[in-house]
């Protein structure tokens, strides 16, 4: 399954590069692929592109980045065109 994750950061952790990297290991730890990650501007500081197996990883990522006082992330679930298609047929 794949995960959007729109993320805000937290001023005090804008030049720290420390966040982003025990991010990455929280990530591994967790069994989570980072797909890609892209800063913005406006709402959201980052979206980033994750993969897991395991939903409640990607839950269990949201809740580890807010307790580490890093900022706050919303995590939507991301699904190909096919996946789409196939949810629509259902209908």
């Amino acid at each position: 399954m794949r995960y959007v994750l729109l993320g805000k950061i937290n001023p005090e952790w804008i030049t720290r590069s420390e966040r982003f990297e025990r991010s990455k290991e929280k990530l591994e730890t967790l069994g989570i692929k980072l797909e890609s990650v892209s800063y913005t501007q406006g709402t959201y500081d980052f979206v980033d592109i994750i993969s897991t197996n395991d939903p409640n990883a990607a839950v269990a990522f949201s809740a580890w980045y807010a307790a580490q006082g890093f900022g706050s992330i919303t995590t939507l679930p991301a699904f190909s065109a096919e996946e789409f298609g196939q949810a629509i047929g259902k209908i």
